[in-house]
């Protein structure tokens, strides 16, 4: 099996981004535990990691920087609920509160977009109505400064076009996609987030498979963390052509749901080439009104790898009848896989 690595992406690191794109430097608030002066940059060369005391039970302690969460808010039916302000957010890391020093709405915020199709042999039936609904959401939602790559994955993972906010070219990408035989589902969600790891702003993975996985290198697991340390929102659409076939993989099924659900993405089901024109609908309206919360974490330093994200909405007693959905934490540091 061949799996497309992109070079220079398996190296350690630990820096997060500094704030959404269109902020600089300057103008991110400096982290509670700054003495005074502007807010330091460590250099690139610098070692992220404090050594702890010896003794029986080592432990590492990682400094965390700026932690961004992107937020999507929806009403009791599935709208996107816009106008919200810093004020009507809490956000907590591991039970503790958490004062939010970047607040923004990211409607106009570059969108970095990894498009995944399914082109195993058991999507035979349904690959020419998924190409075209995806077709027409490229050309929904792309705009000039936006970035869209296209892959495909069968026994292995295919990069079809590199990012560009040409919707043309990424149309003749489309029609070169042909089928496979095997589905290396985790792998092309592993590849795609480390893509989209090296990109800024908002990044987002739309995958469209019936939820099998056959051949991959990597496990759900290694996919989940490579999406979670990216930042990467899924969104999986999955395509169930009988609901009651034999052949269904409804454990590929559930884990594709967890897994958007754990990166503050969303899944759908369809089985009608309405049910896919509406499903990229409502990722296209909900990725045009989400929210950016970033705070430095009130613990400098923690001996943990992997941090909990919660956000809550305060305020009106209206604000309880709505849905929140963001990832549900980070990693400290970057895993080799």
């Amino acid at each position: 099996m061949r799996l497309l690595r992109p070079s220079g992406l398996l190296l350690i690191e630990i820096a997060f981004i500094a704030g959404a794109a269109a902020l600089s430097l300057s103008q991110v608030p400096k982290p509670p535990w700054a003495s005074g002066g502007a807010a330091k940059v460590p250099s690139p060369a610098a070692s992220p990691y404090e050594s702890a005391p010896d003794n029986s039970n080592p432990t590492i302690k990682v400094d965390v920087k700026l932690v961004n969460v992107f937020v999507t808010v929806t009403d009791g039916r599935g709208a996107p609920v816009a106008g919200l302000g810093k004020d009507d957010f809490e956000v907590q890391e591991d039970g503790k509160a958490q004062k939010i020093s970047v607040f923004d709405k990211e409607s106009a915020l570059p969108l970095s977009i990894i498009l995944d199709i399914d082109t195993s042999l058991s999507t035979r039936k349904d690959l020419p109505l998924e190409l075209s609904s995806a077709r027409r959401f490229v050309h929904a939602i792309l705009r000039p400064v936006d970035g869209l790559s296209l892959y495909g994955f069968s026994e292995y993972v295919d990069e079809v076009v590199p990012f560009t906010s040409d919707a043309n070219r990424i149309d003749r990408g489309i029609d070169r996609m042909r089928l496979g035989s095997a589905t290396a589902l985790y792998d092309a969600l592993y590849v795609g987030a480390q893509a989209l790891d090296r990109r800024q702003g908002r990044k987002v993975m739309v995958v469209i498979t019936d939820g099998g996985d056959t051949v991959s290198k990597v496990d759900y697991q290694g996919a989940l963390r490579a999406a979670q340390e990216a930042e990467a929102i899924v969104y999986s659409i999955i395509i169930v052509p009988i609901e009651a076939s034999a052949g269904r993989d409804t454990g590929g099924e559930h884990a594709l749901i967890q897994l958007s659900a754990d990166t503050g993405g969303r899944y759908f089901y369809a089985t009608s080439a309405n049910q896919l024109d509406e499903a990229f609908r409502q990722i296209s309206d909900e990725l045009r009104t989400q929210y950016l919360l970033a705070y430095y974490p009130s613990d400098r330093f923690s001996g943990s790898d992997y941090r909990r994200i919660q956000v809550s909405l305060t305020g009106s007693p209206a604000s309880s009848s709505l849905n929140i959905r963001h990832r549900t934490g980070y990693y400290t540091s970057k895993a080799e896989f």
